[in-house]
């Protein structure tokens, strides 16, 4: 997409379309080859949004509710998400408690609240929040480094290495990580980059 807003270029052909400002509240495609262009301002804002919402309450449960119990014999384990972060602040593994911190729970959180920041007020009809352009531009740019698909990959495969050991069983939070995986991407599928640009760069309808 070039710096104004009603230029879309398809990225399947490269043919450049110009389009008014009423043109993307509504799906558009491209005229040569039918790629979608764009989903419609309203469905794009609202789905997005809420997905992000969805997201952020996702997180809140699976932060504090328990992750994982461990039965061995007469032994019983039991973890929360924090406390598997904070387990590893001790000498060496410091940095790593860190990195589990900052890509797991900050930047996803982080990545919500911007997109809840940028968007909701155009749902609500009211003008455009404060920076709402750079806060937009900040959420595109943390997608890269909010790793919690990563995470529960890792996870299962802890899990299966454990399972010869001990007896697994996953807790709320558990779920809660596999929905907001599942959020996420339905959330990127509706990311409709043109759409959200146009949305932050217009007066709300």
């Amino acid at each position: 997409m070039v710096n104004d807003p009603h230029h879309i270029g398809c990225p399947n052909c490269d043919t450049v379309h110009r389009f008014s400002a009423q043109e993307l509240t509504v799906p558009t495609r491209c005229a040569r080859c039918g790629y979608r262009l764009t989903l419609g301002r309203k469905d794009a804002v609202l789905r997005v949004t809420m997905l992000a919402l969805t997201s952020l309450v996702l997180m809140g449960l699976a932060l504090f509710a328990p992750f994982l119990t461990l039965n061995a014999g007469p032994f019983e384990s039991r973890a929360s998400v924090i406390d598997v972060i904070f387990g590893f602040a001790e000498g060496i593994m410091v940095p790593l408690s860190f990195a589990v911190l900052f890509f797991i729970v900050i930047i996803p959180a982080m990545r919500s609240g911007l997109l809840i920041y940028a968007l909701a007020p155009n749902l609500a009809g009211v003008a455009h929040a404060p920076l709402a352009r750079p806060a937009l531009r900040l959420a595109f740019k943390l997608k890269p480094w909010a790793m919690v698909e990563i995470f529960m990959v890792g996870v299962a495969v802890a899990l299966v290495k454990l399972a010869g050991m001990a007896t697994v069983d996953t807790g709320a939070a558990f779920w809660a990580f596999v929905l907001l995986v599942l959020v996420n991407a339905a959330q990127d599928a509706f990311m409709c980059r043109n759409t959200l640009w146009t949305t932050v760069g217009t007066p709300p309808s």
